[in-house]
Formats: C-alpha cells, sequence, structure tokens
C-alpha cells in the first residue's frame, strides 16, 4: 500500500515544513517511512482513498488496479492554527473533509483582508502553484480536519489517468469561478445587498452539504466578514440589525434564522430610516442615579432608526 502522506495531530506547530512533508511521502508499495514515527499521534480513521477524494471533490474517480490502492492521509488543527503562512514553499493541497476556515492576504503596512472562507470539499493551495509560494494563509476558524495531496503525487496520478486531469482542472475551473463570482458581487452590489446575497450564498454552501440552509451558525467574526465584504464591521452589524427589525432573518448571537429567504436572495437596499424619537419633557423633576440611567436607556432604544419592510427595495 502506498501512503501519500501521513496523519499529524493538532497538536503538532502551525505550519509543515517541506523537509517534514517530504518525510511523510513514501515511495515504497506496503509501507509508509516516517522520519520520527514517535513524534506525531495518529486519531482515528485518518486515510482516505483515491475515490473518496475525488466524492469530497464531487468529481468521478478514475478505475485503477486495486494494488494501487493509494491513500491520503489527514491532518488536524485547533481552532486558531495556521496551516500555511505567506511566503511558504508550496508542494501541497489541501481537501477540507470537515471545518472551516478562512484565507486572509496581507499587504506590506500590515493590513488584513479575508479573501475567503472554505468549508467542507473545497480546494485549496492551487493559487500558489505558479510561484511555489503561498501568497496568503490559511487559518482554521473551528477544529478542522485537511486532507493532504502532495502535488507531486497528484499530478502524477492526473498524467496518468486522463480523466482524473480533466476532473483536477475542473475542480480548479470551479474555484475559480466563485472568486469570480465574488469579485462581480463586490462590485456590483450595495454594502447592504452584500450581506444579504452573503447569508444566501452561505445557506447555499450549507444545503449543499447536507446542512440545514435556513439556520446556521455564523463561524466568522462580524469583522471577518466586513473584510470579505470591503465594508466596515458597523455597516455588517446595523445592516443585521436591520433584516433582523424587517423580518428577513432573526439573529441569536452568532446563529442566523433565514425567515424570508426570496426576499433577502432579492435584497438591494435599506429604505431611509428615521430616528423614533418621542421624548416627554420632565419639568421640575430631579433626575438622579439610577433614574437618571435607566431614561438614557430608554431615550437610546427610541433613537434607534427603524425600517419598514414594505418600503425596502427588493428585486422581483
Amino acid at each position: 500500500m502506498y501512503l501519500a502522506s501521513t496523519a499529524l495531530s493538532a497538536t503538532q506547530p502551525d505550519t509543515l515544513t517541506n523537509a517534514s512533508l517530504r518525510a511523510l511521502v513514501s515511495s515504497n508499495r506496503g509501507s509508509s517511512v516516517l522520519s520520527k514515527p514517535t513524534e506525531w499521534r495518529s486519531r482515528g480513521s485518518l486515510q482516505s482513498s483515491l475515490s473518496e477524494v475525488c466524492g469530497l471533490l464531487t468529481i468521478a474517480a478514475p478505475e485503477y488496479s486495486s494494488e494501487e490502492n493509494i491513500l491520503f492521509q489527514h491532518v488536524h488543527y485547533k481552532t486558531g492554527k495556521r496551516i500555511h503562512t505567506i511566503g511558504q514553499n508550496f508542494d501541497t493541497l489541501y481537501i477540507v473533509n470537515s471545518g472551516f476556515l478562512k484565507i486572509v492576504w496581507t499587504d506590506e503596512y500590515g493590513s488584513e483582508q479575508v479573501l475567503g472562507f472554505p468549508m467542507k470539499g473545497d480546494l485549496l493551495g492551487i493559487d500558489a502553484i505558479h510561484s511555489k509560494r503561498h501568497a496568503t494563509e490559511l487559518v482554521a476558524l473551528s477544529d478542522c480536519d485537511l486532507i493532504l495531496l502532495p502535488y507531486k503525487t497528484f499530478s502524477n496520478l492526473g498524467r496518468k489517468y486522463a480523466e482524473l486531469e480533466q476532473c483536477i482542472l475542473s475542480v480548479m475551473s470551479r474555484e475559480l469561478v466563485r472568486e469570480q463570482s465574488h469579485i462581480r458581487m463586490l462590485n456590483a452590489l450595495g454594502a447592504e445587498a452584500k450581506v444579504a446575497r452573503f447569508l444566501t450564498e452561505l445557506g447555499e454552501r450549507y444545503s449543499q452539504l447536507g446542512y440545514s440552509g435556513k439556520v446556521y451558525n455564523l463561524r466568522m467574526t462580524r469583522l471577518e466578514i466586513a473584510s470579505y465584504l470591503g465594508l466596515a464591521i458597523e455597516t455588517v452589524s446595523r445592516t443585521l440589525s436591520a433584516f433582523h427589525e424587517l423580518g428577513l432573518i432573526a439573529v441569536y448571537q452568532r446563529q442566523i434564522d433565514i425567515i424570508d429567504a426570496k426576499s433577502l436572495t432579492n435584497f438591494r437596499k435599506l429604505p431611509q430610516s428615521k430616528p423614533n424619537i418621542n421624548i416627554t419633557p420632565i419639568a421640575n423633576t430631579k433626575i438622579t442615579g439610577r433614574k437618571e440611567k435607566i431614561l438614557g436607556t430608554s431615550i437610546a432604544k427610541k433613537c434607534l432608526p427603524q425600517w419598514k419592510k414594505e418600503s425596502a427595495v427588493i428585486a422581483v
């Protein structure tokens, strides 16, 4: 049996060096080669066959003889761990088997931009094939399980099986189309419509994975959503509150309930809002301590903007 890589636990360092990855690859059938066998710990069933990998990528697996039973190993990462960093040498592709991640790009001034939120079934690392170095960093937003695909091994399989090579190119094209769709959305839609589109597309991804597309948890923070959509965090928070008030969604901390999916899908712009101020003057009354605090809270709530669903701009 040929092992394309070996399993690591989440307790290992954030990134894998090229030397480590090369040590993980076995060129001998019937055995796996580890440079330091006692240094790593395996947990559970951490091997995936080529057919399982293809199934995860939703592509057809090539027919191959049973003696060429190639297995790809998994690696576990805890929340907040980095899978690879900017400038790190490239020699491995990743498939998300479970969990949620974010792709982050950092400019020369240290400003970060979130470029994506990979989920189960996504192929990662293809942007580094040309330069052989990663231009972004990949960070786990939750405990996640990734399948390692050594690039040379996978490309050799593609040359051996023409149908597999076509499927791999199809997966890469799918990722490119998704990125282009995101760029069009950023350029064409207004702020509130971007948030609406983000919520509906995230729900669609959950549905494709077999989960509920109507009720789900946001694994990312409001700040990360704002960075991904090119908005201010205040805009994202205000828009989510407005959608909640309009009855399009229900927000419970990080849980999102999609109530009116059709209106949310076609949403374009929030109506103009006016502060709902209704303050009764209090004459000849001394307000101190707790009464002053309660009155201030009441006034603050009444000054919040009010929206009406029927005046929102929704495309038909």
